[in-house]
């Protein structure tokens, strides 16, 4: 048990509730300080249909729900972080208080600080609460790097808010691949089964390495071999492994397109998989994730008719300034976002001696069957038999992604592309971004898979400025 002296005293600062309005049962043992000024930023932050305004409705619905737990006599004394969920249990691991500012805390900010702007404000409420509690550990949580950078400048404490971090280190992320050592077959292999089921080869292995293989791995051997294989699944000590399909060749195109490398073979292997009902593919510009998703779908959809359609959407965030209100439908309106999708589809519908109206009968066939939607109309549908390809999905939180991969519904394929390098959200790092969570999260499961593409396929050109710039 923590004792009083011990249990840290955490100040939140506005943007924390905003990005995790659970953030408040967060903390577990210690306790939460909420300055009056975070309340007046979350009520002029509640107004419109943005998931920060969401977020700053939900945060004070919680508030307004622990208030109502305490008699107006005990605010002082601190209101307890009791939570309880659906079937009426009650989270062991909130065991602190949270304080409200009741009166106006006053310290002395240095003249280049005016107390007039919000952050400053909090700040001077930080620096009265640490001298007022000289034995307690008071801390600053906030998703504003300048906030901590002031609060430490002012020998104050002051943390990120770490909770929603999925790993340490984004090299800590799981590949979806493993290099097999050269002896793999025989320390595997004394005990080795093999098979062929529907034209597809298998193999049973036990060794030392099986029990850190994930469903739907990617196993490769760097020698001569060429040996590349999938794990299926793992059981009593022993996995069952599958011979990849090799993608490569002009015979086995897809939809016109060969892979070109190791990574896009498995990507292939993956995205053609019908028992495969979701695929994250992480890559930097030019490795090919838009390009093969597509040319896979197209496949799925045209060919096998596995689906209904395509729909392709990506969240709106833009690079340069903002190119402001844009009129029509929905699918007009994201046209200049889906630039990269609609790219890699004409380079799909485009044949070397095809004439102009037989492309255009082409591009209009496909766009019949492709779809672009926006992701702020997503919440509440349900999508059946669809093909769903979310790009930029390394701008999305992990909320965001929870809300979208749950519109899924039977027969529905979703793929997740992004590159954890590129993200333009605020406030979202390598480390907490939503891709980086569901890669995470659905690493164990046998239906989902994930591998991260390595090499860059898109020029010579491009290649050469991803390395040099």
């Amino acid at each position: 048990m923590t004792s009083a002296a011990d249990r840290k005293l955490f100040m939140l600062d506005t943007n924390v509730l905003m990005h995790d309005p659970a953030s408040l049962f967060r903390f577990q043992e210690h306790d939460i300080f909420i300055p009056m000024i975070v309340l007046e930023e979350l009520d002029h932050g509640k107004k419109g249909l943005s998931d920060v305004a969401r977020n700053a409705r939900q945060a004070s619905r919680f508030l307004d729900e622990l208030v109502h737990l305490t008699a107006l006599d005990d605010i002082d004394q601190g209101i307890p972080l009791t939570r309880t969920d659906y079937a009426g249990r009650i989270d062991e691991r909130c065991q602190g208080r949270l304080f409200f500012q009741t009166r106006r805390l006053a310290a002395s900010l240095p003249v280049s600080l005016p107390g007039d702007i919000p952050d400053n404000s909090i700040l001077a409420t930080l620096l009265a609460l640490s001298e007022e509690c000289p034995n307690r550990q008071v801390v600053l949580v906030s998703k504003d790097i300048n906030m901590r950078i002031k609060a430490t400048v002012l020998g104050l404490r002051a943390e990120d808010y770490h909770n929603d971090q999925v790993l340490d280190d984004v090299n800590l992320l799981y590949s979806g691949a493993i290099e097999l050592p050269p002896d793999f077959w025989d320390t595997h292999g004394g005990k080795m089964e093999s098979w062929q089921e529907r034209g597809r080869t298998f193999y049973r292995v036990q060794g030392p390495l099986v029990k850190d293989f994930f469903p739907n791995q990617y196993l490769y051997l760097a020698d001569e071999s060429q040996f590349e294989a999938i794990v299926r699944r793992r059981e009593n000590g022993s996995a069952v492994i599958e011979l990849a399909r090799d993608f490569r060749t002009p015979q086995h195109a897809v939809w016109g397109i060969q892979a070109r490398n190791r990574e896009q073979n498995f990507a292939l292997n993956v995205l053609l998989d019908p028992d495969i009902d979701f695929v994250t593919l992480l890559g930097s510009a030019g490795t090919g994730k838009t390009l093969l998703a597509l040319a896979a779908g197209l496949v799925m959809t045209l060919d096998q008719k596995l689906y209904r359609e395509i729909i392709m959407s990506r969240e709106t965030i833009p690079l340069g300034e903002d190119i402001g209100f844009l009129p029509g439908t929905e699918e007009e309106k994201m046209t200049p976002w889906m630039g990269a999708l609609l790219d890699n589809l004409e380079l799909l519908s485009s044949h070397e001696n095809a004439g102009a109206w037989e492309r255009a009968a082409t591009n209009t066939l496909l766009l019949n069957r492709v779809k672009v939607r926006s992701l702020n109309f997503m919440r509440g549908r349900t999508f059946l038999n669809r093909y769903i390809i979310l790009d930029e999905a390394q701008n999305l939180t992990s909320k965001q992604m929870k809300t979208l991969i749950t519109r899924a519904g039977p027969g529905t394929k979703i793929v997740c592309l992004g590159n954890i390098g590129q993200i333009d959200t605020p406030y979202l790092t390598g480390t907490t971004s939503g891709l980086t969570y569901v890669v995470d999260r659905f690493k164990q499961w046998p239906h989902a898979a994930h591998i991260t593409l390595r090499r860059g396929e898109r020029s010579r050109l491009a290649d050469f400025a991803s390395d040099a710039l």
